[in-house]
């Protein structure tokens, strides 16, 4: 099996310190285990800048989706209704599940370019005195969009609302501070800036709010309030079966996120990612997409002026060469995605943007790359070292 750099917003490439972890087998009842879920729990609070006296944490198996799904169909009663800010994809998955669900909800929905306006909110919360939750994406990677959830944060506590943050692929990656910010829910995922793999999201609740939710659940797996008394009844047993190995790895992500420094040095590895990732690409004429709030985890890319290959074609390029980018999300125009979050340094910046002007290079000689690619029989790699940075 040939091996590359994921260059997505999670899962991402992880650690082989990470992976090891999950070389062990644990029994979902050993206080061993227990325990770790609890260091888990406490770790994650502290990371989020809270109260432990206010906030509590709830692992949840799944998806990131999951985590939402769990927040939305669980914590809004049938007679309260949660105001959905949608500027992307993962925005109107969420209206989505309010729908599939029976949650009551309404949309404010923004183009895909432009972040959400924490005044339209405030007059969503005005002229509608029904809506008693607002519910929010912070990292759109649909885009690449860092959304203002610290703005909105505050109009949505100034009204005396419930405030949801979908901190999917941002939490770790910059720094929120939760309670500061306003924030009731916020939902995030192991195998995104903490460098864990994928299996389970993890909710920071506000306690007082996630007691108050008992009996709202719309689905039985998915009952936040359950898994939380579950957890802290039995001291981090989860209800039903967790995924194990997926929790070991995220321990030992935890444990090498404080290594690195914790959030801040994290942040700016990624933040110098991206900052040369822009810059580099730029001078291959490859335009960002978003001119303005571009967050640091994630960039979608413009195909230049004329371009006449196709995403299938530089993927596989690319891809054959150590690396794995993403396709586009937007609609109006040819564009593709590289993220730059995970074990990811400026070195490996250096070397899939030394890779693109041999791509082009090469197509001048064939019709495709996957016709050239068929006819090699050793197609190059980097190695692991050529791939990392010193």
């Amino acid at each position: 099996m040939s091996t590359y750099k994921l260059l997505t917003p999670g899962p991402l490439t992880t650690t082989m310190t990470v992976k090891e972890q999950m070389l062990f087998d644990h029994c979902t009842w050993d206080d061993d285990y227990k325990a770790i879920t609890q260091q888990i729990r406490a770790k994650l609070l502290e990371l989020a800048h809270v109260d432990v006296n206010r906030y509590t944490t709830v692992l949840m198996q799944g998806s990131g989706t999951f985590g939402d799904e769990a927040v939305l169909t669980g914590v809004v009663g049938s007679d309260e209704k949660v105001l959905i800010c949608s500027n992307g994809a993962y925005g109107v998955r969420m209206a989505a599940i309010c729908r599939q669900a029976g949650v009551p909800f309404v949309e404010y929905a923004e183009p895909f370019t432009k972040i959400p306006d924490a005044q339209k909110v405030a007059e969503y919360l005005q002229n509608d005195p029904a809506i008693t939750h607002v519910a929010m994406v912070h990292s759109e990677t649909t885009s690449g969009l860092l959304n203002d959830i610290e703005a909105v944060g505050r109009v949505v506590k100034e009204a005396g609302k419930v405030f949801i943050v979908d901190a999917m692929s941002s939490f770790a990656c910059v720094d929120i501070p939760v309670e500061d910010w306003g924030i009731d829910f916020l939902v995030s995922s192991a195998n995104k800036g903490i460098q864990g793999v994928p299996g389970f999201s993890f909710i920071i609740c506000r306690r007082d709010l996630l007691e108050a939710s008992k009996g709202k659940a719309r689905s039985l797996s998915l009952d936040l309030y359950g898994q939380w008394e579950t957890m802290e009844r039995d001291g981090g047993k989860w209800r039903y079966t967790s995924p194990t190995h997926v929790v070991l790895a995220f321990a030992q992500a935890l444990r090498e996120l404080d290594e690195e420094g914790g959030i801040p040095a994290r942040a700016a590895r990624y933040a110098e990612n991206n900052r040369l990732l822009i810059e580099r690409m730029g001078e291959l004429g490859f335009e960002p997409y978003i001119k303005e709030y571009q967050g640091p985890i994630i960039t979608t890319f413009c195909y230049p002026k004329g371009a006449t290959f196709t995403f299938a074609d530089m993927y596989e390029y690319i891809k054959d060469r150590g690396y794995v980018i993403y396709p586009g999300k937007m609609t109006d125009e040819d564009t593709f995605r590289i993220g730059n979050i995970g074990e990811i340094y400026p070195g490996d910046i250096l070397n899939v943007t030394g890779i693109l002007p041999t791509f082009s290079k090469n197509r001048s000689n064939v019709n495709s790359y996957v016709e050239l690619k068929s006819r090699s029989r050793a197609p190059m790699r980097l190695s692991r070292k050529e791939t990392s940075h010193d």
